[in-house]
């Protein structure tokens, strides 16, 4: 095998597939980047074998094959070559030989046929999504996933697919995320499955502003295709919980916030936050909501908003960190929070959206 390509060309492309690559693995060929080259083109792949990303682009081959190469040390070496032309060999006995002005550096890597296989999704219908609204959705519930091994299904996000709707919702048992769009596009099949968080993550970065990303759903495996990107994941097993049971009835008397004055008024008291004393209290009165925090190890603050209310008086206690996810992904200049109870969650409504807290004592 061997190609040129441009020292730039490489790096972008070793971006994408390389995150996957653990510091350690079972396998030693899971430490390592497939290049393999066809007809005018390189392409790179890698797999931890949960999620396995690959992508190709347009190089200089001058003779076509396959080899792996140690992921870290070779995306190393590439990152310090100087900018311009770089001419990659592999030889019959695995030495790899990396080219540049004046540069050469000589790796060995391991053959083809160690590197496990991609799974591929032949004859399999395709849903399309547009990848600018999956963006957007992802950005709007991932953080709601929970980082509690323990609770594995919650690991990830719901993907909910039927007739010409699809419904994304995250969940750590303490928050719940719900967003909904039109697909514009009929769907035959329904689809109900949950895409563990380390996909989540990389294809979050990979989706762009347009275009659309292919979803085709295989045996316990989904593959995300957009385009120049391919990223193949297994599904989490096991029922996601039915969240529809703790959505609260929508209340009459919303407060009506500045969402960037709620948010930074949040930050301030986050500040304070500590392991022991996490939560902030919020009191709402006609027309002001007081956020206050109080750690006995640290301090104290107190900071008061103006709101649109109009409905009774009450405190109710929140970790902060928790609505400031949310806020944060929200474009809106005004948002409307409702509170029932100091026992009971609070909400933010939108059309199509959906974020529930729970409470916490104060």
């Amino acid at each position: 095998m061997k190609f040129q390509t441009t020292k730039e060309d490489l790096s972008n492309n070793l971006q994408i597939v390389q995150n996957i690559i653990a510091p350690r693995a079972s396998l030693p060929i899971l430490l390592n980047i497939l290049l393999e080259t066809t007809e005018g083109k390189l392409k790179l792949a890698t797999t931890d074998l949960d999620i396995g990303i690959s992508c190709e682009y347009p190089v200089e081959v001058v003779e076509t094959g396959a080899i792996t190469v140690p992921g870290k040390k070779f995306t190393e070496i590439i990152h310090e070559l100087l900018p311009g032309q770089i001419t990659i060999t592999a030889k019959k006995n695995n030495a790899v030989i990396i080219q540049s002005e004046n540069c050469e550096f000589k790796i060995m890597g391991l053959p083809k046929d160690e590197f496990p296989k991609l799974p591929e999704f032949k004859d399999r219908d395709a849903i399309r999504i547009g990848q600018a609204a999956l963006k957007e959705m992802l950005n709007k519930t991932s953080f709601a996933i929970s980082r509690d091994e323990a609770r594995y299904v919650l690991n990830g996000i719901l993907f909910k697919i039927e007739q010409d709707k699809i419904t994304l919702a995250a969940t750590d048992g303490r928050r719940l995320a719900v967003i909904e769009k039109n697909t514009g596009a009929k769907i035959n099949k329904a689809v109900n499955i949950v895409i563990p968080s380390k996909t989540i993550s990389e294809l979050s970065r990979n989706l762009k502003e347009e275009g659309e990303v292919l979803l085709v759903l295989g045996e316990n495996q989904a593959l995300f295709d957009l385009g120049a990107v391919r990223i193949i994941s297994r599904l989490i097993e096991g029922e996601f919980p039915n969240y529809h049971q703790v959505v609260p009835t929508e209340q009459k008397d919303k407060i009506m916030l500045n969402r960037e004055r709620f948010l930074l008024a949040l930050k301030r008291a986050a500040v304070l936050s500590s392991a022991d004393y996490q939560a902030a209290k919020l009191e709402v009165f006609k027309n002001k909501l007081v956020i206050s925090k109080s750690a006995p190890d640290l301090g104290e603050s107190r900071e008061e908003l103006e709101a649109e209310y109009s409905g009774k008086e009450l405190a109710v206690g929140f970790n902060p960190t928790y609505l400031i996810d949310v806020l944060k992904t929200l474009p809106d200049e005004m948002i409307s929070f409702e509170l029932s109870d100091s026992e009971k969650p609070g909400a933010i409504r939108k059309p199509g959206y959906l974020y529930i807290v729970l409470p916490m004592r104060i």
